[in-house]
């Protein structure tokens, strides 16, 4: 059976208080953010011994750690910054184990100097594409060093953000390092916010063999085409969508979340789905909504 769990960064609590609360509202796993009030995990402080104290905190709780949050702008224009970012995905790669999972995720970065999830032209760029392929080979070295695995997760205004730029990469860097996170809702832009079925379809036709870990959010055609943002600490969970498509809680849009299991469980009947895009009052609900369409589909 699949299972649902959260970003910890949801609960903007200590690490006791959010494994609880995780607890309470009835997750069987989480996607780890470097994120407590109680122990610092920021860029060149993380440590064996905290992550392991992290790691057995959670296995005591029977929460396991899925998958652990490392997003960044991995292709930042300015060049220090890119390179500080690439080096604290590394950090966590080489970290990775020591929290028990070996999946670290990041999305794939864009040239906007005033955003890390508003579109760039040069972002559908040969030239873009190329750089942040070198990246990601790099990247992908480096976690199959360390035992780890680079999950990446794309997005329509990022520099890997359709189905077939998702495919080409994998396909290109063709490395046991790299990986791919699905969240079907990252690939709904202008042109087929208002064909969901058919890119549910085309998402797990082209991409399937290459998911490692699953998201649960929403996606719905924007009336504000701006940026849009709401509760989460880290900028990747307070983030709701950019442009013509809002990215709000599973269950507030338009996405087929029966055909989208469906296509799920298919090949990959244990994967985790890490619930996402929520203030910490709609939790409940949305972790309700996503175990109905789980049970009415069998998975």
């Amino acid at each position: 059976m699949i299972s649902v769990g959260i970003f910890t960064g949801y609960y903007p609590y200590s690490l006791e208080e959010t494994i609880k609360r995780a607890k309470d509202h009835g997750m069987n796993c989480v996607q780890l953010d470097l994120e407590f009030k109680d122990i610092d995990l920021s860029r060149g402080n993380i440590t064996k011994e905290k992550a392991n104290y992290v790691r057995d905190a959670f296995r005591d709780a029977n929460l396991p750690i899925v998958a652990i949050s490392a997003y960044t702008n991995l292709v930042h224009p300015d060049p220090v910054q890119r390179e500080a970012n690439i080096n604290y995905v590394k950090e966590i790669l080489a970290h990775a184990r020591d929290f028990g999972t070996p999946y670290v995720v990041s999305e794939t970065g864009t040239y906007n100097v005033e955003s890390d999830w508003l579109y760039d032209p040069k972002n559908a760029t040969e030239e873009a594409y190329q750089e942040f392929k070198k990246i990601a080979v790099d990247l992908a070295k480096f976690a199959y060093d360390h035992d780890a695995v680079f999950l990446i997760e794309n997005y329509v205004n990022n520099i890997v953000g359709s189905v077939e730029q998702t495919a080409r990469l994998l396909r290109e860097v063709n490395h046991p390092g790299i990986g791919l996170l699905m969240d079907p809702t990252n690939y709904f832009g202008e042109d087929n916010i208002d064909h969901v079925d058919e890119t549910i379809e085309k998402i797990f036709y082209v991409l399937d063999d290459k998911i490692r870990v699953a998201h649960a959010k929403d996606c719905k055609r924007a009336v504000d085409t701006g940026e849009k943002f709401g509760g989460g600490s880290a900028e990747h969970n307070s983030f709701r969508g950019a442009g013509a498509v809002e990215l709000p809680a599973a269950g507030l849009g338009v996405l087929n979340y029966e055909l989208y299991l469906e296509r799920l469980m298919k090949n990959h009947p244990n994967i985790p789905i890490i619930i996402e895009h929520l203030d910490e009052e709609d939790i409940p609900r949305a972790k309700k909504h996503v175990d109905q369409a789980l049970k009415h589909v069998g998975a």
